[in-house]
């Protein structure tokens, strides 16, 4: 089967469902392994911005004008004649729109499969993941990577309620200059790990904040994620918090953690636990996570 994925957790849940062999075309900001180098990255950013202020600005820029965030590259896309398409109904400002997607996909000849992406929770994750294994006739391999993944999570529960551990409560930041909160899925992963989140609620998209919405809440940790922001890129993005710099912060590579809904997500609420609760479960590696207050 030829598959393309047009949104980066598309494409890591294909790679984990031992599929990888069978992408044909992928997205501009996918991270794959060396053998898959050569996959034709058919879609590109609209969104330019040296900072995260004039990031923000172009977004809301084009999103009043009700223009896409991404482009794909039809004409290429045709050419890799995918069985296929992966797509994603969640969120406008991350990957390729559905609408997009599914228009591409209806012109193709013959017509291409189109299965969406559009979990708001880590459950729902969990169910996209089957979707796409089913719509890759990988429904045992889906059940396997599922079972797994399952049980990562069942063990985090396991620790945390036999050591009857508090839930410190947590800010996470989706972005910071302007500050918005964590939304879908984030939020679950702040439970499941072991805290409360504070501003963001479970399934609800994200939203900017202000200062004194922040200050209010009083958060005992405050994790910082920009969106699709490597841990790297990250670092240069928070000079501004946190605002109390008694607080403990960190930040993390949300990039691999906490932006994309696929299987990255579980490994997102390990380190997350490590953060809440390293008495428990250790530390987080300098690579997921760096420690900037106090």
């Amino acid at each position: 089967m030829r598959v393309a994925a047009l949104l980066p957790a598309a494409t890591d849940i294909v790679i984990a469902l031992g599929a990888g062999d069978q992408l044909v075309a992928v997205t501009h900001a996918c991270v794959v392994p060396p053998p898959l180098d050569g996959v034709p990255r058919v879609t590109r950013s609209r969104v330019v911005g040296a900072t995260a202020p004039a990031l923000d600005a172009h977004v809301s820029d084009l999103a009043s004008a009700g223009a896409p965030m991404f482009d794909i590259d039809e004409a290429l896309l045709v050419a890799q004649h995918p069985d296929v398409i992966l797509t994603q109904a969640v969120c406008e400002v991350c990957a390729v729109r559905e609408a997009d997607a599914r228009a591409v996909a209806g012109r193709l000849q013959p017509p291409a499969r189109v299965a969406t992406l559009g979990a708001s929770t880590v459950e729902g994750i969990l169910a996209d993941i089957l979707n796409v294994a089913r719509a890759l006739d990988l429904a045992d391999e889906g059940e396997e990577l599922v079972l797994g993944l399952r049980s990562r999570i069942a063990a985090i529960h396991r620790r945390l309620k036999a050591e009857q551990a508090p839930r410190p409560s947590v800010l996470v930041l989706e972005w910071t200059d302007p500050p918005f909160n964590a939304g879908h899925w984030v939020p679950d992963m702040v439970r499941r790990a072991g805290g409360q989140e504070v501003l963001g609620k479970i399934g609800e998209i994200s939203r900017r904040v202000s200062i004194e919405e922040i200050q209010s809440a009083k958060p005992e940790v405050v994790v910082i994620a920009p969106c699709g922001y490597t841990l790297a890129d990250a670092m240069r993005e928070v000079s501004p918090w946190p605002e109390s710099r008694s607080t403990p912060a960190w930040v993390i590579d949300a990039n691999r953690l906490t932006s994309s809904p696929g299987p990255g997500v579980i490994r997102g609420i390990e380190v997350l636990a490590q953060i809440l609760h390293p008495a428990l479960f250790g530390s987080p590696s300098r690579q997921d996570a760096v420690q900037i207050t106090p």
